[in-house]
């Protein structure tokens, strides 16, 4: 497994950290800001009024990790407008943490070079735990080089959610050419990217990591999912970019073991280069991508500044002209393309050690398998054909340290429909989508129950012996500690039982020599409920042959 208890407590931590504190309500208005703006406490909220406010420079604001500090503007109505100057960056942050930016919109006014909002200056600006949401950024068209979101300083903790960064330069630029100011820990979670001049959005590659208080040590992941990237046909005078490049991650010692989740997003449209493209340490799951290059293939996963390590890539929907995806470079470490469903001339290139269990196909065929395969975006639905997309049962335990894994593109089980991880592609579902509609707009969160039911994906062995027990590990989701195993039949015998985490359970079977079923359906119990069953069969021993 790849990733590690520190790095899951990490991600838990940083959600949790995230909810803002209650102090002192502050109202202002464009007359007032920057004065209000310096005497902000831990937990404080400034309200900024609807009006036109000349820049938005952020110094020295720190919360706690209990008490953040927040400015916001309204959540509805006339908005609070942070206009571009000439020279200057419209939101400038420096040496600040612990602190939300809601709410906003934000005009870079055309101005080349006016990043909307900006962390610089390398270490010397000590900046983390920074969470954006709910913004709008406009007017950065003013060149290509010019960033809605950048930070080049060492950064860690931040939290990027439901914005929406419309023709931009480059939509996020997170870190430096240098390898030297590395994003580490982010979540960049339901945002809408469109209409980019160049990347929608890029990782630098990170070489190594500065030895800055607070600055993550252990492994880390940093997770994108549920947005929205899209690209049209406007010229890079810079130079063509996919919709996402992320970089690789330093070679050995500190972050050597990070990770990219990257799932549930819908990446449309780049007829000049990748939809996605990315090195180092990669689990890449239930995205949908659409309309790549005549040329190029749609995703392209290989070695850049640092080798290809992990490619895991599993449950995506891939529809494009030419290739799907493309492994440039063998990953060092390991591979697995599975459960797919691809669409392409051709569908699967490169070095690829281990694929098993896609449907791959031309495009001309994806009308047998989907409900409207189209370019358009009014008119594309993915969503599998009644009896389509699905085959024998996948196993997903591999991937169990990855977040949402066991969830789909809407965020319904995937064992919901079939009791299995049957489904290829990026729906675990047949029929009408019940879920998101493809769309140029901000895909919103799906609202999970606060009483999860428990998921069983897998188990391993899948049948056992009769007479010696047998350790078995049954993987899934939602396990809580007091969950216990349920298996139905005769002469079969349950001890040890042990929740390892909320994805894997093991257990000690044992199946009796005589009188015990063929076989056994077996479930997970919690206080939430029974988990859909998987069956577990009896490995009986041939009868001898008579001489």
């Amino acid at each position: 497994m790849h990733h590690s208890v520190s790095r899951i407590i990490w991600i838990a931590a940083l959600f949790y950290a995230a909810q803002p504190g209650t102090a002192a309500v502050v109202e202002a208005n464009p007359a007032n800001y920057r004065a209000l703006l310096r005497d902000l406490n831990p937990g404080d909220t400034l309200n900024l009024a609807p009006g036109n406010y000349s820049r938005l420079p952020i110094r020295d604001v720190n919360g706690t990790p209990d008490a953040w500090i927040t400015i916001t503007g309204p959540k509805s109505g006339p908005p609070a407008v942070i206009f571009g100057v000439l020279h200057n960056n419209t939101v400038e942050i420096t040496n600040c943490s612990y602190l939300a930016i809601e709410n906003l919109r934000i005009d870079s006014r055309g101005i080349p070079g006016a990043f909307g909002i900006s962390a610089r200056e390398h270490d010397r600006n000590v900046t983390h735990h920074i969470r954006i949401e709910g913004n709008v950024l406009v007017g950065l068209d003013g060149g290509q080089q010019t960033d809605g979101i950048s930070t080049k300083t060492p950064t860690w903790g931040w939290i990027i959610r439901n914005n929406q960064i419309l023709g931009a330069g480059t939509g996020m630029y997170l870190g430096d050419s240098t390898g030297l100011d590395p994003f580490v820990a982010g979540v960049i979670e339901n945002n809408l990217i469109q209409d980019s001049i160049g990347y929608n959005l890029q990782i630098k590659y990170q070489i190594e990591y500065p030895s800055l208080e607070g600055f993550p040590s252990g492994p880390t992941t940093t997770i994108i999912r549920h947005n929205v990237f899209i690209k049209n046909d406007v010229l890079s005078p810079d130079g063509d970019r996919p919709n996402v490049l992320l970089g690789s991650f330093p070679a050995s010692g500190r972050g050597s073991l990070n990770m990219y989740e990257v799932y549930g997003n819908y990446f449309l449209h780049n007829h000049r280069e990748a939809l996605l493209q990315a090195s180092g340490r990669l689990s890449i799951h239930d995205n949908i991508f659409v309309d790549g290059s005549y040329t190029y293939p749609a995703v392209v996963l290989r070695k850049q500044e640092d080798a290809l390590k992990i490619a895991y890539f599993y449950n995506n929907t891939i529809y494009t002209w030419e290739r799907g995806i493309q492994i440039g470079s063998r990953a060092t470490i390991d591979d697995a393309i599975t459960g797919n469903l691809i669409f392409a001339l051709t569908p699967l290139a490169g070095f690829i050690a281990n694929k098993s269990n896609n449907i791959l196909e031309t495009v001309d065929s994806a009308a047998k398998y989907v409900r409207a395969p189209s370019y358009d975006l009014g008119s594309m639905d993915f969503y599998p054909l009644p009896g389509k997309c699905q085959g024998t049962a996948i196993d997903l335990s591999p991937y169990h340290g990855d977040a949402d894994y066991a969830l789909d593109f809407n965020g319904r089980p995937k064992t919901q429909e079939r009791g299995a991880v049957v489904f290829r592609g990026a729906y675990a579902g047949e029929g009408t989508n019940p879920g998101w509609q493809l769309q140029a707009d901000v895909k919103p969160p799906f609202t999970l129950s606060p009483v999860q039911m428990p998921a069983l994906v897998w188990m391993s062995p899948p049948s056992l012996p009769v007479g010696a027990p047998t350790l078995v590990t049954f993987t899934g989701a939602n396990f809580s500690n007091d969950a216990t195993l349920a298996v139905s039949g005769t002469g079969i015998t349950v001890s040890d039982v042990k929740v390892t985490d909320d994805t894997q359970i093991t257990a000690t079977i044992g199946i009796a020599r005589d009188g015990a079923t063929e076989t056994h359906d077996v479930t997970v119990n919690t206080p939430a409920g029974s988990s859909n069953p998987l069956t577990l069969k009896t490995a009986r021993p041939r009868p001898a042959k008579k001489r």
